[in-house]
């Protein structure tokens, strides 16, 4: 199905709140997705997509978009350039409206596949949707079997977390909790279900992030460390505690874990 639109019709109007308003997000359980590798990897990843919207004259389209248009069953929408440039950075010549797709943390209970203990990395009140983006990627990167978002940080549907991700959103279970007391009782679950879980809190202090046994399954909490994390073993990263960052902190530390357990 395809269709065009000149003027900035109502549809236009809800699609452009997508773009910078969180609450219209979650009240409609639609997100917009932006760039080559975003859009991509949600055909890839067969993730509900409701419409493309594409560019109506202007340059001609990209082989890409013209491939993804021809290729993908998805209802599409033409928009003049004016329009567009409304809905991204520049003028856009394809964005993807996404459905959110609903999961909670009550519910998730990765196995062993392999028997390889599974890890999860917690981004405790993201303060920017770039650095959520790259924990997002990160833990794809490094296999982790979910990503759990605390606090009211940034938002993971947002454009511009969607787009930091390079697509990884698509690929890796996210998950939303209010605290660290949701993140604590999953661990708790976990260890019914006979997968012992440690905790561990990556910063300034506590045992070398090297010579920490990741030998069981792991929920590694990076970001505000001022949270409510009594049972998290501190470990000791060289420089997280004036030089690196949230994005830096966990790559250090997937990468150890997936070391270890090679």
């Amino acid at each position: 199905m395809s269709r065009s639109a000149r003027p900035r019709t109502a549809s236009v109007q809800v699609w452009q709140g997508y773009l910078t308003n969180r609450g219209k997000r979650l009240r409609d359980g639609r997100f917009l997705v932006h760039g080559v590798k975003p859009i991509t990897r949600a055909l890839a990843c067969d993730w509900p997509l409701e419409t493309l919207l594409y560019r109506l004259g202007g340059p001609e389209l990209s082989g890409w978009a013209r491939e993804v248009l021809d290729t993908s069953r998805v209802p599409r929408v033409g928009l003049v350039p004016e329009l567009m440039a409304e809905l991204g950075d520049g003028v856009p010549e394809l964005v993807a409206v996404a459905v959110a797709r609903p999961g909670e943390l009550d519910d998730f209970a990765p196995g062993v596949p392999g028997g390889v203990p599974p890890v999860v990395l917690v981004a405790d009140r993201p303060d920017s949707p770039d650095v959520l983006g790259a924990l997002i990627r990160t833990a794809e990167a490094f296999g982790a079997a979910g990503v759990v978002i605390t606090g009211p940080g940034a938002d993971h549907h947002d454009p511009r977390t969607v787009r930091a991700s390079t697509g990884s959103l698509f690929a890796v279970p996210v998950f939303r909790a209010g605290g660290a007391p949701q993140v604590l009782a999953f661990a708790e679950r976990q260890r019914r279900r006979g997968i012992p879980t440690r905790l561990v809190l990556p910063g300034a202090h506590g045992t070398p992030v090297d010579t920490h046994e990741f030998d069981q399954a792991t929920v590694v909490i990076v970001g505000d460390e001022r949270g409510p994390w009594p049972t998290a073993a501190p470990l000791a990263i060289p420089g997280a505690a004036d030089t690196l960052g949230a994005a830096a902190t966990a790559t250090i530390t997937l990468y150890e874990i997936a070391r270890q357990q090679q």
